[in-house]
């Protein structure tokens, strides 16, 4: 306590009782996935309930689900591989939202949130699929690692997980964390999607 005392003195800076949340994301993740991210869902449900959803156009709702509530969980979706339950959870938020349900109101949904998924041109709205947005911030997380191997993260995880192997016919070890093992689960789905390019070797 004196040298953390003595330190705050010297630097003016203050100490975190709370370490919760680092950068937006959990430092410790426990046994229980769902348990960890429910606050992205809560997040999205404060944010649907503070609009007045009787003042919105269908356009305007679209916008908002779109560009507000589909982006909370984004940064999360890039690092951690989301549990599954979580990502039927916060669909059925927005769908709630989207044909005028309030916290107890129970309306008929005219369209399953699945073909609300599809392009404009097939009939739908374009909302995203969680579950597939998640598989593809992992692959590109992979995609960069493979491409950037001098990359701080690239050097950090080969060390610890691939050190003698290429980053393709990496293993999941023993006790890994949970970011190595949501990359670990999307390797396969970079695998399906390389293909050779003959070229001049450049």
């Amino acid at each position: 306590m004196a040298v953390r005392s003595h330190m705050q003195q010297i630097t003016g800076m203050t100490t975190c009782g709370s370490y919760e949340k680092y950068l937006g994301l959990p430092p410790i993740v426990g046994r229980s996935r769902y348990n960890t991210f429910k606050s992205l869902k809560e997040r999205v449900w404060m944010k649907v309930n503070s609009w007045k959803n009787n003042f919105l156009s269908q356009a305007g709702k679209e916008i908002l689900l779109k560009a507000v509530i589909q982006a909370i969980p984004t940064y999360s979706m890039s690092v951690f591989r989301l549990p599954r339950r979580l990502c039927k959870e916060i669909p059925a938020v927005m769908a709630r939202f989207w044909w005028g349900h309030r916290q107890n109101d129970r309306r008929i949904q005219w369209r399953s949130w699945f073909k609300m998924g599809d392009s404009k041109k097939r009939g739908g709205l374009g909302f995203r699929d969680l579950e597939s947005f998640n598989k593809a911030m992992l692959v590109k997380q992979c995609w960069r690692i493979l491409n950037n191997p001098s990359s701080l993260v690239a050097k950090v995880m080969k060390e610890k997980y691939f050190k003698e192997d290429r980053f393709l016919e990496a293993r999941l070890g023993y006790a890994p964390s949970l970011i190595w093992r949501s990359l670990w689960y999307s390797i396969s789905l970079v695998k399906e999607s390389l293909r050779w390019r003959v070229g001049d070797g450049s």
